[in-house]
């Protein structure tokens, strides 16, 4: 018994464990921004094509959750990533009723248009490290 207290004391005592990888607590490199940043919007464009933009949301998600901490640039531009897909999305939805009048398909279509233009823009856009607001889109994200 007297062991079992000595090795709790001694648990007691040991020093809190840094991160467990300690990649994730330091900064990001402006190379690394710029790219990482270049790559939510095009990572969401290639889903947007590929999977008729049901998925197009997923991997500007991750990159804003994993690098949203580790520099302002790359959280900006995954954010404004994330606010086009989800601008896109509610356009697309609101497009879905206005087809029974016609002009539905109009707008379903300038969505489409409006999404590959904005994210063809913001990684020209990461990849010159400039920052860039994307016009008409909702900030949901910041």
């Amino acid at each position: 018994m007297t062991q079992n207290n000595d090795s709790q004391q001694g648990w007691q005592q040991m020093p809190p464990a840094p991160y467990a990888n300690p990649a994730m607590a330091q900064p990001l490199s402006p190379e690394d921004e710029r790219r990482i940043g270049m790559a939510s919007h095009l990572s969401a464009l290639v889903l947007m094509i590929l999977s008729a933009g049901v998925l197009s949301f997923l991997a500007p998600l991750v990159i804003y959750l994993v690098y949203k901490d580790r520099g302002p640039f790359v959280r900006q531009h995954s954010a404004n990533s994330l606010n086009v897909q989800i601008t896109m999305a509610i356009g697309l939805l609101i497009s879905i009723p206005l087809m029974f009048v016609l002009i539905g398909f109009l707008t379903f279509a300038l969505m489409w248009v409006y999404a590959f233009v904005v994210h063809l823009l913001g990684a020209i856009k990461a990849n010159n490290g400039e920052w860039y607001d994307p016009p008409m889109t909702l900030r949901l994200v910041r």
